[in-house]
């Protein structure tokens, strides 16, 4: 089954911009993201679509090379494969031309003098409740990455043993290719660039130098941090290759929906629900905030929708200093359950407020005369 194109999958123009880009995939994250749609298997897909398009287009590097050779560009099965512990489209797309064109260009980004390769970055999904969003906490997180071998110290070769100079290259870690009527130089296939083959293998790694291995790590989330955030560990990557250094993690933040509030910036919301006789004499109730109940007052002949402002009552955002505020919006409860006794002084009280017409419901006589304006009109 093709692919949708990326900007169709996110609903931009190929135009957009990289904040109109976020702003369109956060949408469609909180949209369609499993926690809020538990076993919906059509949500799911959307999600996982969405979050590889975002992938591709939010990246400078993988969306120049989407743009100009669409899904081959940036998919590894088209020619280049994937790397261990997760493939990475733009570095897909760089491994077929890069190693020709190198040379040309000064090389690659990732690749050093003698075949010295920096470590892949690496980017890890964190969960996080509100609360913690919100108080900051730290959470450990176990991480699948390749690192160096302990028998050979990341050097491929077993105990004891050397190195010699590649017989392809001769040791220069590049070969010279015809290209019709050029003559360039590309890195060696046989040693990547190193110069040096190993001359017997380390047994522990196979002579990769690196080892597939779980590392448990303590992520410590900032006070404040939002749907989006990106927290990065320097040097956490996979260790890089022929004494390169090691690469980034990368922890992107998702905050779980909450049973009460939802958040929007710096603010909170929350639906507070109200009886009807509080909200028809007024009172007092006790609502929920993160820092504990605050008592709010009702006041007399509040109707259903009415917004609350508590002050202060937010959040504080990571990268600024103003508190946020908390909106409650009232909802009416209708009681159910009753006893015939119940219902008899209900009846009895509605009676009593249709004695006086509409005078003790203002909304209702409002929207009667809305209807009725509204059939003249037609029939004129």
């Amino acid at each position: 089954m093709s692919k949708r194109d990326y900007y169709d999958v996110l609903g931009v123009a190929r135009t957009v911009t990289a904040e109109d880009l976020k702003k369109a995939y956060r949408r469609l994250a909180m949209k369609h993201h499993p926690d809020r749609n538990p076993d919906d298997k059509e949500a799911e897909a959307r999600f996982k679509e969405a979050k590889e398009a975002y992938e591709v287009l939010s990246d400078e590097r993988k969306r120049a090379a989407y743009d100009q050779f669409g899904h081959a560009g940036v998919d590894p099965a088209s020619g280049a494969g994937g790397r261990p512990g997760g493939f990475d489209p733009g570095e897909a797309f760089g491994d077929i031309f890069g190693d020709v064109f190198g040379d040309i260009f000064g090389g690659g980004a990732r690749r050093g003098r003698g075949g010295v390769f920096r470590g892949a970055d690496l980017r890890y999904e964190l969960a996080l409740d509100l609360e913690q969003a919100v108080f900051g906490a730290t959470v450990n997180v176990s991480i699948p990455s390749l690192a160096a071998c302990d028998s050979c110290h990341g050097s491929g070769a077993a105990p004891g043993s050397g190195t010699s100079p590649c017989r392809r290259c001769n040791g220069a870690g590049q070969v010279r290719v015809s290209q019709g009527f050029f003559a360039i130089q590309q890195t060696c296939p046989s040693c990547h660039g190193a110069g040096q083959v190993v001359d017997k293998p380390c047994p522990g790694c196979s002579g990769r130098g690196r080892v597939q291995r779980t590392k448990t790590l303590a992520v410590k989330v900032p006070a404040g941090v939002d749907e989006g955030d990106r927290i990065r560990l320097s040097g956490e990557g996979e260790a890089g290759q022929n004494g390169g250094p090691p690469g980034d993690l990368y922890v992107e933040l998702r905050v779980r929906p909450h049973p009460i509030f939802e958040r929007h910036g710096a603010d909170l919301s929350c639906v507070v629900p109200v009886g009807f006789a509080t909200a028809a004499l007024g009172g007092s109730i006790e609502i929920p905030t993160l820092d504990g109940e605050v008592t709010l007052k009702i006041p007399p002949e509040t109707q259903p929708g009415k917004v609350f402002r508590l002050r202060g009552k937010g959040v504080r955002p990571v990268r600024g200093s103003v508190v946020g505020d908390l909106f409650g919006r009232i909802d009416v409860e209708v009681p159910v359950n009753l006893t015939g006794e119940q219902k008899r002084l209900i009846k009895a009280f509605n009676d009593a407020l249709a004695e006086d017409g509409d005078r003790h419901r203002p909304r209702s006589r409002s929207w009667k005369e809305g209807v009725k304006r509204f059939f003249e009109q037609l029939s004129s």
